[in-house]
């Protein structure tokens, strides 16, 4: 049995990063060391200061070293590290050692706190940087030269100070609003990638669940009819042979249909947009006299009434009428009884077009009882173009399917080919 690898402890938050330690060190080389062990820069501040003659205080040697390690926090505690660095640099010029080459990182601190700071610690970062610009400019027209006050040299060393501020300022902040930009960007894309998903899982749920509905309605709607014409055929095979051959075409007839159904969706499945082929037309609401003719020869006593004149519909719409009056005559077959009569109305409105499928057989069985997938289906139908569906026992005894559909008042768009046709116009009563 292998070891597993012992996991890495988490990083503290505050601890610096490799680039920020190996930023310090060079500080420390090439600003701190050299002050402390003497040499060109040493000379070169002793004479800044006016002490050639003195050796530089303790707390010059001091700030050698924590001004350079300050800088490596300069990321994890911007506000921390600056404080720092301000406060070493403002204590060794009190001391006597007016300027230092570690004072160069009083403008890295500044950088630090405006990029990675709080506001409140880049105010305070600036303002700081623009005091010690002042101070070192009193201290160059005043102080300096002994008793040979200079302004001149002040105002330079205010101009020189101030203007090494600002450019530090300005760059951090530039880069600041950079990052924030950048940020922004980042959360934006990754809000478009999450909706983009989302999206695509939803279409996806809708597909799946168009699929579920198109292949409960052919294989419901056929095994129904299949069952149906098998039982009545073998019953009537000894009586009448002729009543049991045309059981078995119907059977025969309703299978390839179911075939043909069936294929249809295995090709939706597998279409990847390179099939030129013609796509044929799908069953509307204008097919509903065949499929009362497939049902009474399944058994089913019905009647057929059509009420005013058809309009167009919107694509699909017809063909949502056609599977819901299929489900609904199908679950007839399987629930109303033998002998129930079923009366089917297509009534146009105003504004809307009813289907009703009412039956007086026994109704839903018990473990159905107006929740099955077929119901269920034939709600997600009329809901995609707006519709409503009620479904539930009648008074008296019986079952009814009841379905409002919207009718645009001006006529749809025309649907490409393979989409459902719009009903032709139909007004007329069939009875049995």
């Amino acid at each position: 049995m292998s070891e597993q690898a012992p996991e890495a402890a988490p990083r503290v938050a505050f601890l610096p990063g490799r680039s920020d330690v190996l930023l310090a060190a060079g500080a420390f080389i090439m600003l701190g060391l050299p002050v402390m062990i003497g040499g060109p820069t040493a000379a070169l501040t002793a004479a800044i200061s006016n002490a050639e003659h003195e050796p530089f205080a303790p707390a010059a040697y001091a700030v050698c070293v924590i001004m350079p390690l300050a800088t490596a926090f300069r990321r994890t505690l911007p506000a921390a590290s600056a404080a720092l660095i301000y406060l070493c640099a403002l204590a060794h010029f009190a001391v006597g050692a007016h300027l230092l080459p570690v004072d160069l990182l009083v403008l890295s601190a500044l950088y630090s706190v405006v990029l990675y700071g709080s506001k409140f610690a880049q105010i305070l970062g600036i303002v700081g940087a623009y005091i010690g610009a002042i101070i070192i400019a009193v201290w160059s027209g005043t102080l300096a030269f002994g008793d040979r006050p200079r302004p001149i040299n002040g105002l330079y060393a205010f101009l020189g100070g101030a203007g090494a501020v600002t450019m530090t300022w300005s760059i951090a902040l530039t880069r600041r609003l950079r990052q924030r930009e950048i940020a922004a960007l980042a959360a934006h894309n990754r809000a478009l990638q999450e909706d983009r998903d989302q999206q695509a899982s939803l279409a996806t749920t809708a597909e799946r669940n168009r699929i579920a509905r198109e292949m409960h309605d052919i294989v419901a709607h056929s095994l129904s009819v299949m069952i149906a014409q098998a039982d009545g055929g073998r019953y009537a095979a000894s009586a009448s042979p002729a009543a049991a051959v045309t059981a078995l075409e119907t059977i025969g007839q309703v299978g390839r249909d179911a075939l043909a159904d069936m294929r249809k969706i295995l090709g939706v499945l597998r279409d990847d947009g390179t099939d030129a082929s013609p796509r044929l037309p799908q069953p509307v609401d204008s097919d509903l006299d065949e499929l009362i003719t497939q049902m009474r020869s399944s058994g089913l006593d019905i009647s057929l009434v059509r009420i005013g004149v058809a309009r167009p519909l919107p694509p699909g719409a017809g063909f949502a009428i056609y599977r819901i009056c299929q489900e609904a005559l199908t679950n007839c077959l399987k629930y109303a009884g033998p002998h129930a009569r079923i009366t089917v109305v297509l009534q146009w409105l105003n504004s809307s077009v009813d289907l009703k499928i009412d039956d007086d057989g026994r109704g839903a069985g018990a473990p159905n009882d107006g929740r099955g997938q077929g119901l269920l289906g034939m709600r997600e139908r009329a809901g995609v173009f707006g519709g409503s569906l009620t479904a539930g026992p009648r008074e008296g005894g019986g079952f009814r399917v009841h379905l409002q559909l919207p009718v645009p008042t001006s006529p749809p768009p025309t649907p490409a080919p393979g989409l459902p046709l719009s009903p032709a116009d139909h007004s007329s009563k069939d009875t049995p």
